[in-house]
């Protein structure tokens, strides 16, 4: 029977074995190969109200079975999808997609925490060699440098632990400063986006303070918490004086797919987007199969036999590795 990962009450996390409904038309269903941790998001959602959780946030499965009318996905292949913390994965065949031919499991993951960041660099009034600034350089942080530098941006990242920063230089993101410097003549009034991806209300008042004219705020980190005594005049302030476009970095402000225009689905809309969310995906795959984030060293691989001292790690900040994947080809075998 297979089993998953399951928050069932407050910072609490168990393995439970569950039921598996048959197989849609449309449908694919696989073993899981592995699965990847968002520790931000995920210990937010232990820390929440509302249980039992199903925490997960991508997957790459094997594919065994394929329901009726689906097309283009053969037995056998390796698959990426937006997947539960589960040993089987069942998914609509249209949202996921194929890996790039040798593409390791523990590699391919991280397309998704790529896909937080990469709404923003589809939407962003930036372009081409601006100056951008990342704050925080966790997971998500950490992929969202390395996008607007493959984008061809001038970026700098913030953040005060220096591991983070000292993994962010080894993998080629040189410029990493401990605070926001406000007072550097080369930054101060000449950034053109700040990515906030702390979720920290000091950082995203500074980035209010630092970006040029017209200048941009994207909110990607998720405010868990307060971390300072800050009002929202000193936030306000600085939009109204700088002339800040400050905005959510919601992900999921573009489609999922993009669609099309049919005659006979007028009256019922169509998007005709150029960008989406699996576009993103897709995207993300290609730059990691080719090599354009380094990941050496940055990913711990585990398996999901022991979930509380695992996530207990988590918390405790034990794993220095960025990137946690969960191996259930190995811990399941």
């Amino acid at each position: 029977m297979p089993i998953e990962i399951i928050i069932p009450a407050r910072q609490t996390f168990t393995l439970q074995s569950y039921e598996d409904q048959p197989l849609h038309s449309g449908e694919v269903r696989g073993r899981t190969l592995c699965t990847l941790i968002s520790q931000g998001t995920e210990i937010g959602w232990a820390n929440g109200d509302s249980f039992p959780v199903r925490p997960g946030y991508a997957a790459v499965f094997e594919v065994e079975e394929i329901g009726e009318d689906v097309t283009g996905v053969k037995r056998g292949e390796r698959r990426f999808a937006m997947g539960y913390h589960r040993s089987v994965q069942t998914h609509a065949a249209e949202n996921t997609l194929p890996l790039p031919e040798g593409m390791a499991p523990e590699i391919a993951v991280i397309a998704r925490l790529m896909g937080v960041s990469m709404t923003t660099l589809m939407t962003t009034k930036a372009r081409p060699g601006d100056r951008v600034v990342v704050t925080g350089a966790g997971p998500v942080g950490f992929v969202a440098a390395h996008l607007f530098r493959i984008g061809g941006y001038r970026v700098t990242v913030v953040d005060p632990d220096p591991l983070r920063r000292e993994q962010l230089v080894k993998s080629g993101i040189v410029d990493t400063r401990a605070a926001m410097p406000l007072d550097d003549p080369d930054l101060q009034g000449k950034v053109a986006l700040v990515v906030d991806c702390s979720g920290h209300e000091g950082a995203v008042l500074e980035g209010c303070r630092i970006v040029r004219r017209m200048g941009e705020v994207v909110l990607v980190g998720v405010p868990w918490r307060k971390y300072t005594d800050l009002t929202a005049h000193d936030v306000l302030n600085a939009v109204f004086f700088n002339h800040v476009t400050l905005r959510s970095g919601w992900e999921w402000e573009l489609p999922m797919h993009g669609r099309n225009f049919l005659w006979e689905e007028l009256l019922e809309g169509y998007n005709k987007a150029p960008h989406s969310i699996f576009n993103g995906f897709s995207r993300a795959l290609e730059w990691l199969a080719e090599g354009k984030i380094p990941l050496d060293g940055l990913i711990r691989s585990t398996t999901p036999e022991n979930p509380e001292r695992l996530y207990a790690d988590i918390m405790a900040r034990h794993i220095d590795e960025p990137f946690i994947v969960l191996d259930w080809a190995q811990g399941t075998a």
